[in-house]
């Protein structure tokens, strides 16, 4: 009798702990910040919104891309200079205001060389994102997202980086 009151007092312990576990995931405040030149990333962005019940939120160039813009076989395109440019910052409309409010933010973007385009640095460093957990998604034609995020973490080791996810389709 004794070995079957451990027995259950342990079910029950393990249920209660595992419960406590999946609302605590529930009750974390969830966005998805997105960059998306072409619509392909926002459809992305809607669907993990979806998925999480977070909200959105885009990152809006303060210069919209142009196709122009956006050739990457041309080696003077603006999306080009700014991947070869490091330290290029492209300006972004408005801020964040509310982001403390959350406590996971998802980032996306299209992956341009290999890693993520450098408009998605401006928003990193223009917000606090102190005491969140920082994930990645991506879209891609051909890159995984694995370097994108890594090359993430390593530009910003001050912050909590969880998951990264490509998400084509």
């Amino acid at each position: 009798m004794k070995k079957l009151l451990l027995i259950l007092a342990a079910i029950l312990g393990f249920n209660m702990t595992a419960n406590s576990q999946e609302n605590s995931k529930k009750d974390m405040k969830t966005l998805v910040v997105y960059f998306s030149a072409t619509g392909t990333t926002k459809a992305a962005a809607q669907r993990l919104a979806k998925e999480f019940n977070a909200d959105l939120y885009e990152i809006t160039p303060e210069v919209p891309y142009t196709d122009a813009d956006l050739n990457w076989r041309d080696k003077n395109s603006r999306s080009t200079l700014e991947m070869k440019d490091k330290s290029s910052r492209p300006a972004i409309k408005g801020h964040c205001d509310n982001i403390a409010d959350y406590d996971v933010v998802w980032i996306g973007f299209p992956i341009w060389w290999y890693t993520a385009p450098t408009i998605v640095n401006t928003f990193i460093e223009a917000h606090d994102l102190s005491g969140k957990t920082l994930n990645v998604f991506a879209t891609s034609g051909g890159s995984g997202v694995k370097d994108s995020y890594n090359d993430l973490k390593k530009a910003y080791p001050q912050y909590n980086w969880g998951e990264s996810r490509l998400m084509n389709r």
